[in-house]
């Protein structure tokens, strides 16, 4: 019997061993942990921020739950393993208020069907506009970003701002922000053709207007025509630019710092800037003073500018590819000597809105006045003169398309009283044009004073191969300075051969016969009707213009041209297209058979969404 006993009492104490020992190797591990990669990050409205989760789960992780955000993957995200890592996308609503946390919990689960501790990561919604202002540092923006100009921005002399493909800079309304680049600063603005850069107002899409900021200015260390420094229109303190004429010791040397290099904006927008800020003293869309020629400016669109479009103040900066639409003032104002070339340019007119000063499609100007200018202080050997280009504005032009305020229709659009010329030549200025269109002014040349003319009779200024087509009444007086009647205008007093001898006030017979000799220009009826539609036959179309696109709004056609005059007649053998900047191409005004507009361009940008 006590046998049997031991037995059973070392059975007892084996089974009891054997179940200690199956329960000891099927014991749980310890509930898992998470750990995260951080535990705070920063992300705009509409954005997403990315954190990695660490997790250790003994018994085999099963499920990572996220709550408080939109996860990716989505929650429940299903794991497997002990040593686990899991990369989780959060993303931000965009309505999302700035400032606002918002408290993202992670808690993972094993096959136990334990739960670890939670483990919280907050997200700071930040401010999706960065405030650009004062003098700027040497930096790359953003383009996943969006900026705001504040105030007078400066990029000064050794500085470089790069402003890469696809961003946008707001400028402020209520502190009228400016971009200014000093002489020696950069701007290196270059998009692309379909992912331009894009200067724009802070206003919401429907409230944009004109003159909502006050626009782009590059100065440089060129050539200005100015006897003392010169400081650039509109801005305060003063900034001054350029190489004065007086710097020099000996002789002007007009080629001072001529190749001094600005940066490079290609397929850039800018809209709704430039500003009167008192009579005579306003910021344009994009204002270049004193920028040299190692500057690259090509595929640059100005829309609903508060003043001009593009203004050259001296320098010697080459331009292609320029866009200048439903400008407040005029669209290309040349001044202070400016020497350098323009080919490609789109000039299209808003009926409804001009300027009090008189808008016109060019403006061209020497200085202030139609003086000789001299050399040093106010005596000297004169330069700048009827018979002597250095000095003078005397950039050259080829290849323009100016579509002005007045399509062709049977039907009464108003049209402003403040539209005059297509172009304004004054002031002694020097400047020649090639291979360009011009219509829809109502006025077509007119040039003022007698250096001007100088100019054109020296042969010093010349136009050649361009078309004028001008709205008046056929058979009427068409040199007169009446407005009504004219399609050359002059304030002088001269006889038909351009000389005093005989002279009758305002007679612009002379302009008239110096234009026709090397260009055409066709002068129609003020009521313009379809049948008259002069625009098949040069090969384009009456909805290039405002009015012929829509009362309602412009609607870009293809501005391609194919065939018609337009598509051929171009010359490009005077000696002032020579060298390597003008393309030779066989069309007359902006565009052959490739509407280079395509894809950079916006011509709606009211309700653009940015």
């Amino acid at each position: 019997m006590k046998k049997i006993l031991s037995i059973l009492s070392l059975c007892l104490v084996a089974a009891v061993v054997t179940l200690q020992s199956c329960k000891k190797d099927d014991d749980p591990k310890p509930a898992p942990s998470i750990t995260l990669s951080a535990t705070a990050a920063t992300g705009t409205p509409g954005s997403s921020v990315v954190v990695t989760a660490t997790i250790e789960a003994g018994n085999g992780a099963k499920t990572l739950t996220v709550t408080g955000a939109t996860a990716t993957p989505a929650s429940p995200i299903s794991l497997s393993g002990t040593s686990v890592t899991q990369e989780v996308s959060l993303a931000i609503p965009a309505t999302a208020v700035v400032g606002a946390t918002i408290s993202v919990v992670f808690i993972v689960t094993d096959n136990e069907n334990f739960a670890s501790a939670p483990a919280t990561f907050t997200i700071t919604v930040g401010n999706p506009v960065i405030t650009l202002q004062g003098n700027l540092t040497t930096q790359t923006l953003d383009a996943s970003k969006v900026y705001l100009l504040k105030s007078q921005v400066f990029i000064p002399d050794g500085v470089t701002l790069t402003i890469p493909a696809g961003t946008v800079i707001k400028g402020e309304k209520a502190t009228k922000a400016a971009l200014v680049v000093k002489p020696g600063g950069k701007l290196i603005a270059n998009g692309t053709a379909s992912n331009p850069v894009v200067f724009t107002s802070n206003q919401v899409p429907g409230e944009r207007d004109k003159g909502d900021w006050a626009g782009v200015l590059v100065l440089g260390k060129a050539f200005v025509n100015q006897p003392g420094q010169v400081a650039i229109e509109g801005i305060s303190p003063q900034v001054f630019y350029g190489a004065r004429y007086a710097d020099a010791s000996a002789a002007v040397d007009f080629n001072t710092n001529a190749t001094d290099n600005s940066g490079s904006l290609t397929y850039v927008r800018i809209e709704y800037a430039g500003i009167e800020l008192t009579p005579n003293n306003e910021t344009n869309s994009l204002t270049m003073g004193g920028v040299g020629n190692g500057t690259t400016i090509d595929y640059v669109q100005v829309s609903y500018g508060g003043d001009d479009g593009f203004e050259w103040f001296g320098g010697t900066v080459n331009c292609k590819h320029l866009i200048s639409q439903a400008s407040w003032d005029d669209d290309f104002d040349s001044d202070f000597g400016w020497s350098g070339k323009v080919q490609f340019g789109l000039i299209l007119r808003y009926p409804f809105a001009a300027d009090q000063s008189e808008s016109n499609a060019f403006e061209s100007d020497s200085q202030g006045n139609g003086n000789e200018i001299f050399s040093s202080g106010t005596t000297g050997t004169p330069w700048c003169t009827n018979t002597e280009r250095g000095g003078c504005t005397s950039g050259v032009f080829s290849n323009v398309t100016v579509l002005g305020p007045r399509d062709i229709t049977s039907t009464a659009r108003p049209i402003s009283g403040n539209f005059r010329n297509a172009l304004h030549i004054r002031r002694r200025s020097n400047i020649s044009i090639f291979n360009s269109y011009f219509s829809g002014f109502r006025l077509g040349l007119r040039v003022d004073d007698a250096g001007t003319l100088g100019n054109i009779t020296s042969g010093n200024s010349v136009w050649a191969n361009n078309i004028l087509l001008v709205p008046g009444t056929v058979g009427a007086a068409t040199n007169s300075t009446t407005p009504a009647d004219a399609a050359f205008a002059t304030g002088l007093t001269l006889a038909d051969d351009g000389s005093a001898t005989g002279a009758v006030a305002g007679n612009a017979t002379f302009v008239r016969t110096t234009w026709e000799a090397n260009n055409t220009f066709t002068l129609a009826s003020p009521a313009w009707t379809l049948t008259e539609n002069p625009y098949t036959a040069l090969g384009l179309g009456l909805n290039w213009y405002w009015g012929g696109s829509g009362v309602n709004g412009y609607t870009a056609p293809n501005f391609a041209v194919t065939s018609g005059t337009l598509s051929s007649g171009a010359s490009f053998t005077n000696a002032k297209l020579s060298g390597t900047f003008f393309e030779t191409v066989t069309y007359r005004g902006a565009f052959g058979a490739t509407n280079w507009t395509t894809g950079w361009a916006e011509f709606v940008p009211q309700n653009k969404v940015y």
